[in-house]
């Protein structure tokens, strides 16, 4: 029997460079890059001193004030996400809160939250009775589900970067299994804090170009020196068609596929070879029904760190072939920043806009080639082309991977 399509109706973010969708994405094609110094806290005294903050976003736009007190910053920037995807969606929760589900992707929970606290404590201060839930990675969907009514499944996934895209996959398997008729997908990010920077900085992840932080983030760059942390959220709204047209939906695209694999090689460093990246793509193509040809771009995970960018040209290779078979590639992060588990649901955002309009994001700060990253990554400026179908990458330590695919929409 043939199986009914998902599709999604509904789309929220929450980035370094842009609060809302509209806004994200006219600045993503514009080339505006959101890394500066880091004013969150004092970073003098630390090797990286960079990271891309949100500036301009007051939680009180999306919620009550007093609720903002009792959510950490990732909790507040997945509510806020989820707010604008709702809005969207146009869907009216209260005649079947108990079909709509809410699936969340986070890497670290409230770890600000957690410094913060420490270092009071150690100061002699008390600690608070929100201190608990302000930390606990799915209070950020309950406080969603709280606020709307929602009373169906209700889900947390802790799986690294790869969190908002497998969030999305696990959206997709409720919704393949009857257990609910939409579901709304949310990441949420923040891990500006000194602990986190400064162990990121031993371990060498991060860029440490303290002096010029619009060019930091460099993926697939001869001279890329690191990741930079962002911050942000993410959310979409994903249904069966017929919920979608049964309440008159506007639909922005199927997701057409999705995967998960482990690489099982190491708790932060890929899969040289980029193999477990590249089964990864083989199967959400595979669930998709869908060849290598028929996808017109990639978002890449793209961190701009030596072995990712590596592992994950390999990877795409061996999917989709050299230079002159594999489509249009761009590493969205070079203008955000590292949003980990927002990231999946914002850059497959990048991925529905980029087929509704026609425009590639660029990849910025691509000026010195690599010869182990040989691809089109369309550097620097965005690109028009027309596609019918993208993938969007990501890929998280402890060899987490995860791919999704989204096309153009057509009735049957």
């Amino acid at each position: 029997m043939k199986q009914d399509k998902l599709v999604i109706t509904g789309m929220g973010a929450v980035t370094p460079i842009g609060i809302g969708v509209a806004n994200y994405w006219k600045a993503l094609t514009s080339g505006m890059c959101g890394i500066g110094p880091i004013t969150r806290f004092d970073a003098s005294n630390l090797p990286v001193q960079i990271a891309a903050e949100l500036k301009d976003f007051d939680p009180s736009a999306f919620m009550p004030k007093t609720l903002a007190r009792t959510m950490d910053p990732f909790m507040q920037y997945a509510f806020a996400a989820a707010e604008e995807a709702l809005e969207d969606s146009g869907l009216c929760i209260e005649p079947e809160n108990e079909r709509i589900g809410i699936v969340m992707g986070t890497a670290m929970d409230g770890v600000t939250t957690v410094a913060q606290t420490q270092a009071s404590f150690d100061e002699g201060h008390r600690v608070g009775p929100r201190f608990v839930p302000m930390t606990i990675g799915n209070i950020a969907a309950a406080q969603i589900a709280i606020a709307h009514g929602i009373h169906g499944p209700s889900l947390t996934l802790n799986t690294a970067c790869s969190a908002g895209g497998d969030a999305v996959m696990t959206a997709a398997m409720l919704l393949r299994t009857g257990e609910a008729d939409a579901v709304l997908a949310v990441g949420g990010e923040s891990i500006l804090c000194p602990i986190v920077v400064s162990g990121l900085s031993q371990a060498k992840a991060l860029s440490r170009r303290n002096d010029d932080p619009a060019s930091a983030c460099r993926p697939f760059d001869a001279d890329r020196d690191g990741f930079v942390i962002g911050e942000g959220g993410g959310a979409l709204l994903i249904e069966t068609e017929a919920h979608a047209l049964a309440r008159g939906a506007t639909i922005y695209a199927e997701l057409a596929g999705y995967a998960n694999t482990s690489d099982a090689h190491h708790v932060t460093a890929p899969c040289p070879d980029g193999a477990g990246a590249a089964a990864c793509m083989q199967r959400a193509l595979a669930r998709a029904n869908m060849q290598p040809s028929d996808i017109g771009y990639i978002n890449a995970h793209g961190t701009s760190t030596p072995l990712g960018d590596k592992a994950e040209t390999m990877a795409i290779k061996a999917v989709f072939g050299g230079p002159e078979s594999a489509p249009p590639i761009s590493a969205t992060k070079s203008a955000t920043g590292h949003l980990m588990g927002a990231g999946g649901l914002t850059e497959a955002i990048a991925c529905i806009l980029a087929i509704r309009d026609g425009i590639l994001p660029p990849t910025l700060n691509l000026n010195t080639p690599d010869p182990d990253c040989d691809l089109d990554y369309v550097p620097k400026v965005a690109r028009k082309a027309t596609i019918e179908a993208a993938m969007s990458n990501s890929l998280g330590f402890g060899g987490q991977n995860s791919s999704l695919i989204v096309k153009k929409y057509h009735r049957a």
